[in-house]
């Protein structure tokens, strides 16, 4: 009987602690959502990008992505972006979707520009680069067309065992 009040004591313990570690974790993580101003941009590909994505410029998080649509008219996915209100962008930012690592997870990158105006809440960047598929660049490396062939003959020594030059005896 001693012996089970002891496993559940120890039980007991790690559970509260495996409880406190996640808490620990999520605390120091950059997964909560960022409540702001919102942006908006449309790009080509949204590749990677999803709802809680993070918003960077210079790799620090200043957002995250509230929702991704399909504009109908135009077939644009227009991402709608959170940013927190003490950062303000220049009008001219453009806004790239960018992969953390090579198979790493992607997140929206904003560059801001030089101008002096700044994007009003529920405005939109303008400026945008949308992913970049790694399977297409590998099809295209794959299946390009090779480089053209050096051609025998101009310029060079002949060959052994090929034919002697002509010339007179």
């Amino acid at each position: 009987m001693r012996g089970n009040v002891i496993e559940i004591v120890m039980g007991a313990v790690v559970i509260i602690v495996a409880a406190l570690f996640l808490v620990f974790a999520y605390q120091t993580s950059q997964l909560r959502s960022v409540t702001g101003y919102q942006v908006t941009a449309d790009f080509a590909r949204v590749d990677g990008i999803r709802q809680g994505s993070d918003v960077r410029i210079s790799g620090i998080k200043i957002g995250s992505v509230v929702a991704e649509e399909l504009d109908p008219k135009t077939f644009l996915a227009n991402v709608r972006m959170s940013i927190d209100p003490s950062v303000k962008l220049p009008d001219d930012t453009v806004a790239e979707i960018i992969s953390a690592g090579l198979l790493g997870d992607k997140y929206m990158s904003l560059v801001p520009g030089g101008s002096d105006k700044v994007i009003p809440p529920g405005g939109k960047i303008t400026y945008t680069q949308s992913s970049v598929s790694l399977e297409n660049l590998i099809g295209q490396m794959m299946f390009s067309a090779p480089g053209p062939k050096k051609e025998e003959g101009a310029g060079e020594a002949p060959k052994p065992g090929g034919a002697a030059p002509t010339g007179s005896r």
